[in-house]
């Protein structure tokens, strides 16, 4: 059957492009459409509840255009769940509807239901807070739901849930702001949240149980652990809406991370159950989670279209950070981006372009970095910037510039300049020291520079990650000395390792470290030449300067903003260009408030950055 897949003959039979698939309801009747091109017989079954022995009628299909089959059942049903029971002569399968919308307990049926019944109120005006701005101004906080509130002492009540992330006002015993409220005074403007779709790695049943949620069970629906009624479809999807619209109404956009690339288990998914082996590459598995996603095929392709384009329509996503894209063909991706900018011109795009090897069915572009000029509204990852920064992932124990390692000159000017060989347009450029992947930021800089400061080197990535060129992005906790205790895989570990621990920031190196974040995302607001659009611009812009010593690095920037890094263990003198020069940032201290005014040269203490704007 994989075979015949790829046949020419296939694909012009039974490429079917309506927008109906699914289940789509009114008051009066809801209407099936599903693609099941090799199937003898299909049935809709449906159900009083998501689990359990509840059938409550069996309503057989009828074959339709380019291998669909149709179905309407009268009356209102709302609330009811369904799933599509598919024949191969003697041999049948259960599945969900690939094009699910929401669902029961754990994902096993599809629910039906009136959306616009869950839209919470102001919906019809709610918009992107930074529509139509660059994405060199974005500003971005990776978080995972759980945990911004399960922390015993964050002050919050929906601990888990969508609803923690809007809730107002929290704080600990001691009076320490925490979650929404935290992440309005720190400054971000987008927060990218780890997988909400439905995932397949918890049970939704059980409260205890934590993972990232790289693991798609159903990709249109939301994940139900995260609901404060995990067996109510109509819950997840609501919640969902409000936790979108509340941090919105807090100028917070919101970055959905999609996983297209692979399923939780491929023999088990819902479109493989019913075409099946059509949603994977035959023997492929460069996502190293059993199985790869076959983009190429036509139907494929539709599906993720259809899907990110469906929750940018119906939740308001103002941006899509795709995780492995370098599994995904380039066509697919140029073709997710139309059909969205088509409606919304402003929801961005970023994700992972590292090299897997996959194998594709056909012959296609890869969605890597080095394709990167294939699609160039695309974002990647900078693994240049994050190397250079805190040394390679690859390497337990490497070191980058921060963390003492020698002779990092150009490669610290070519990050900082947004140039990465694959791409010199900062548009381009995620520029990262950490994110939920390998050790946090600190866990890595004290562990592998141990003799050198760590709250010094943190400052110092932090300096380096927010006033280059590019799109800075950081990891939840960051600005707070995050540890995970140097787990560096803690997808599947406890909330006693992944949650933020907000009473940390009553120590006083965690208040100091936060501060700093504050006045270097609000230095990097105030100056647009720290935001540049374009290689041009930066290259008419942003000038290195010679330093004459070792393990340093200075930048004239539009002849009005001077920013030294040093790395080194000791204090160094630097000269600087001619006129008198206020500090604004030092290694104690950051933000737009004047710290001293120097002329001439200026000592930079150890470890440690200095960022001066001409009087």
């Amino acid at each position: 059957m994989k075979l015949q897949y790829d046949l020419p003959e296939f694909e012009k039979q039974y490429t079917y492009s309506g927008t109906d698939l699914g289940a789509v309801w009114s008051e009066d009747a809801t209407r099936f459409r599903v693609w099941a091109p090799l199937a003898d017989a299909v049935t809709v079954m449906l159900y009083e509840k998501g689990d359990g022995n509840c059938l409550i009628a069996q309503i057989p299909m009828t074959a339709d255009t380019c291998g669909t089959w149709i179905a309407m059942a009268s009356g209102n049903l709302n609330g009811v769940y369904y799933t599509y029971l598919v024949r191969f002569g003697d041999q049948a399968a259960e599945a969900c509807d690939p094009y699910a919308r929401t669902t029961g307990i754990n994902g096993r049926r599809a629910m039906i239901l009136d959306f616009e019944s869950t839209n919470p109120a102001g919906w019809d005006t709610d918009t992107d807070p930074h529509a139509g701005r660059p994405i060199t101004d974005a500003i971005i906080y990776e978080l995972h739901v759980r945990d911004l509130s399960m922390y015993e002492s964050s002050g919050i009540l929906n601990k888990g849930k969508f609803l923690g992330l809007i809730e107002p006002d929290t704080k600990t015993p001691n009076g320490v702001p925490t979650g929404l409220s935290h992440m309005k005074a720190l400054g971000i403007t987008h927060v990218h949240i780890l997988p909400m779709y439905d995932f397949g790695s918890v049970d939704e049943r059980d409260p205890t149980q934590f993972n990232w949620g790289y693991d798609p069970e159903n990709f249109n629906a939301p994940e139900g652990s995260y609901a404060t009624d995990p067996y109510n479809g109509a819950v997840r999807v609501k919640e969902l809406k409000q936790m979108v619209k509340g941090l919105h109404d807090n100028g917070i956009s919101v970055v959905m991370d999609v996983v297209y690339n692979h399923v939780y288990h491929a023999e088990d998914f819902c479109f493989n159950r019913i075409v099946p082996g059509y949603f994977s590459r035959p023997d492929s598995n460069g996502s190293f989670c059993g199985n790869d996603t076959a983009t190429e095929r036509t139907m494929v392709r539709k599906y993720i279209i259809d899907s990110v384009k469906y929750w940018a329509d119906e939740y308001h996503i103002d941006a899509f950070r795709f995780d492995l894209v370098g599994l995904i063909d380039v066509q697919t991706i140029q073709a997710v981006m139309d059909a969205v900018h088509a409606s919304h011109p402003h929801v961005l795009f970023y994700g992972e372009g590292w090299t897997m090897p996959t194998h594709p069915i056909k012959d296609l572009s890869l969605t890597i970095q080095q394709n990167a000029h294939m699609v160039p509204d695309f974002a990647f990852f900078s693994d240049n910037f994050r190397d250079m920064l805190r040394g390679t992932v690859l390497e337990e124990n490497a070191r980058g510039f921060v963390s003492g390692a020698l002779n990092m000159e150009n490669e610290v000017q070519n990050c900082y300049m947004a140039r990465n060989g694959w791409s010199n347009e900062p548009t381009q450029s995620i520029q990262y020291g950490s994110c939920h992947d390998n050790r946090t930021l600190f866990d890595q800089l004290r562990i592998t520079a141990p003799h050198r400061d760590p709250i010094a080197m943190n400052k110092l990535s932090a300096a380096l990650t927010l006033t280059s060129q590019g799109i800075p992005f950081f990891q939840a906790g960051e600005e707070f000395l995050r540890t995970k205790n140097g787990c560096d895989n803690s997808y599947n570990q406890p909330d006693s390792i992944n949650s933020l621990k907000w009473r940390t920031l009553e120590q006083p190196e965690c208040a100091d470290m936060l501060r700093y974040y504050k006045g270097l995302i609000a230095l990097r607001k105030a100056y647009p030449q720290l935001r540049l659009p374009t290689a041009e611009a930066i290259s008419r812009c942003v000038s290195p300067v010679a330093t004459g010593m070792p393990n340093t690095a200075a930048f004239l920037i539009d002849g009005s903003l001077f920013s030294f890094f040093n790395a080194n263990d000791e204090a160094v003198q630097m000269q600087l260009p001619e006129g008198k020069w206020n500090v604004l940032v030092n290694g104690k201290k950051a933000g737009t408030q004047v710290l001293e005014t120097v002329s001439g040269s200026v000592c930079v203490a150890p470890i440690s950055a200095m960022v001066l704007v001409k009087t």
